[in-house]
């Protein structure tokens, strides 16, 4: 158990660190012309899309299908995409600048519980679950950090203020503090779900339904760019990574 310990806070920390990392890239300045950084942008949010979809596909639901009958599975699955979906609603409602943050966290704390009991359970997962959580986590912070600021690019971190009326250097800090719930998270299932297989696989099917309903209702109509392939290739490249990361790591 301990010896499963120390690389799961660890992994479990550079999963969360990806989120202020996407937003330090989103904060990179003149990437191109206008049309260009349109692109990348675009091309970001898919590439996160490839990479849970990947997480789906390649973890979550192979890990997690085996201890649960056809029934708990389909529930799982159904009420992780119906409360997503209406957490999506009231978030459409509220259109406050949290809501950001709590679209970003609906994926990563459960993942991170699964990480933590997949590592002490010894599942050939856990080392693959925890380079999708980065590899999703990058692009979700690039995306939330850009919409919560709602400026493309501020001159300054302390003197540049958003039609929100929040500047770039507390949404960034606030990232940071976001960083710590990965491990967690991950020590809760760690300590918690590692000894019932089936309360963590339907935790694992329930965040896979709710990542189904988030990758088609919001990031892939978000990914699309008229006349631009470069973002639904970068979907391709995010599940690409997921693919890559299964072979070596599965």
């Amino acid at each position: 158990m301990m010896t499963s310990l120390a690389p799961m806070v660890l992994m479990a920390t550079v999963a969360g660190a990806a989120i202020p990392a996407g937003a330090l890239l989103a904060r990179i300045e003149n990437l191109g012309p206008a049309w260009l950084e349109k692109e990348f942008r675009h091309s970001v949010i898919a590439f996160g899309g490839g990479a849970l979809l990947s997480a789906v596909a390649l973890v979550l639901v192979p890990e997690s299908v085996n201890a649960l009958s056809t029934a708990w599975i389909a529930l799982a699955m159904i009420s992780g995409g119906l409360l997503f979906g209406l957490l999506d609603a009231a978030l459409a409602k509220a259109k406050g600048s949290a809501s950001q943050l709590i679209a970003m966290l609906a994926d990563f704390i459960p993942e991170a519980m699964a990480l933590g009991a997949m590592f002490a359970a010894g599942g050939n997962g856990a080392m693959l679950l925890a380079l999708l959580i980065a590899l999703q986590n990058l692009p979700e912070g690039f995306n939330a950090f850009r919409e919560m600021t709602a400026t493309e690019q501020p001159a300054h971190f302390h003197r540049k203020r958003t039609a929100q009326g929040m500047s770039a250097m507390p949404v960034l800090l606030m990232f940071v503090l976001l960083v710590p719930l990965g491990p967690l998270a991950g020590l809760a299932g760690h300590y918690w779900l590692a000894s019932h297989p089936a309360v963590l696989g339907f935790i694992m099917l329930f965040a896979s339904g709710g990542i189904l309903y988030l990758v088609f209702q919001d990031i892939a109509p978000q990914a699309r760019l008229e006349k631009h392939w470069a973002p639904s290739f970068g979907a391709v490249l995010g599940f690409l990574f997921g693919v890559m990361g299964h072979i070596y790591l599965g």
